[in-house]
C-alpha cells in the first residue's frame, strides 16, 4: 500500500513479484483515470429548448395580460399556432356569450351538410352564406339556422367538429362558447383532416377574408404588413348586462413563417368602439409575448 497525492493506491493481493493473485487484477493509471472521469453532459436538445422557450413566452404574456385586465371588461384570448401545434389560452374555459360569431359554426354547418348530401351550395345558401359572413347579415343567419335544423342541427354539426365546450341557443347570438373551442373551429377551417373538403374549406376563407371594411377590425390588427387574414366578429349591446357591449372576434393570420388561428372574447364593455380597442390590444399582446 503506498500513498499518492492523498489517495490511497490499493494493491492488496499482490504477492512479492507482482504477480496478481486472488483474481486483483492492477490496474493502470490511465485506465483508473478514465473510470474515474465524469461523463460529458450532453445538455438539451433543440426540442427541448424550443418548448423552454415557448414555456418562457406564454409566462411572459400571462403576466401581460393579467396586468392589463386590471380593470378592464372581462375577456379570454386563445391562440393556436399550426406551426408547433400547440394553443395558448387565457381564461381558456370561460364561457361568452358569441354574438354574431357564431356565424361562423352555422357556415360550417351549412358547408358539412352539403357535404353529407353530395352536393355544393345552391344559389340561395352561397346568397345567404355570402351575406351572414361578409355583411353579418342576421336575417340571411336565422334562415340558415332554421334550415339546419335550429340549436339541434347546429349542436350535432359541432360535435363533428369537435366542440365539446359550445352550448348553442334557440336563439342563436346568445350561444355560450369558450376560446379554445373557437381556435378549434378555426382549424377545422383549415386542416387537410377536418371533416370539411378542401373546396368547403377553401370557400371559408373566401368569406371571411373579405369582409366588409367596416367589420374588418379585431384579430386582423395583429397582423403585420404583407400577412393575410380571415375575421368574423360578433358584437351586441346586452339588454340584461345594463345594455354594454359583447365584442367578440375570431380569424386566422397566415405569412412567411406565421400561422395562427385567434379568438378573443368579451363582454361588459362600456362602447362598442371601447370594446374593439380592448380585443385588438389583446390580440397585439399575444404576438408581441408569443412572437409568432
Amino acid at each position: 500500500m503506498g500513498i499518492l497525492g492523498g489517495s490511497i493506491l490499493v494493491a492488496r493481493g499482490m504477492s512479492d513479484d507482482d504477480e496478481p493473485v486472488g483474481g486483483a487484477v492492477p490496474v493502470s493509471g490511465a485506465a483508473r483515470a478514465a473510470t474515474q472521469a465524469s461523463p460529458t453532459p450532453t445538455g438539451p436538445s433543440p426540442e427541448e429548448l424550443a418548448a423552454q422557450e415557448r414555456a418562457r413566452r406564454a409566462k411572459a404574456l400571462d403576466a401581460a395580460l393579467k396586468k392589463f385586465a386590471t380593470g378592464k371588461p372581462e375577456f379570454s384570448v386563445a391562440v393556436l399556432d399550426r406551426k408547433t401545434g400547440e394553443t395558448y389560452a387565457f381564461r381558456g374555459t370561460e364561457r361568452y356569450e358569441t354574438a354574431s360569431v357564431v356565424k361562423v359554426q352555422v357556415l360550417a354547418c351549412l358547408l358539412l351538410t352539403a357535404q353529407d348530401d353530395d352536393r355544393k351550395l345552391t344559389a340561395s345558401e352561397r346568397q345567404l352564406a355570402d351575406k351572414m359572413i361578409r355583411l353579418s347579415d342576421n336575417d340571411s343567419t336565422t334562415a340558415l339556422f332554421g334550415q339546419l335544423g335550429r340549436s339541434g342541427g347546429i349542436t350535432a354539426c359541432n360535435k363533428r367538429l369537435g366542440l365539446t365546450e359550445t352550448r348553442v341557443s334557440s336563439s342563436w347570438g346568445l350561444t355560450r362558447t369558450t376560446v379554445t373551442d373557437q381556435v378549434k373551429l378555426l382549424t377545422e377551417l383549415v386542416d387537410d383532416e377536418s371533416e370539411l373538403t378542401e373546396a368547403s374549406r377553401t370557400y371559408a376563407a373566401k368569406l371571411m377574408g373579405t369582409v366588409a371594411q367596416d367589420q374588418d377590425w379585431g384579430v386582423p390588427a395583429a397582423a403585420k404588413t404583407g400577412e393575410k387574414s380571415t375575421v368574423k366578429n360578433g358584437w351586441l349591446a346586452r339588454s340584461t348586462e345594463n345594455n354594454l357591449w359583447i365584442i367578440n372576434s375570431v380569424g386566422r393570420i397566415t405569412g412567411g413563417d406565421t400561422d395562427v388561428s385567434i379568438a378573443v372574447l368579451s363582454h361588459a364593455n362600456q362602447t362598442m368602439p371601447a370594446g374593439i380597442t380592448m380585443v385588438e390590444k389583446v390580440a397585439k399582446l399575444t404576438r408581441t409575448h408569443l412572437k409568432y
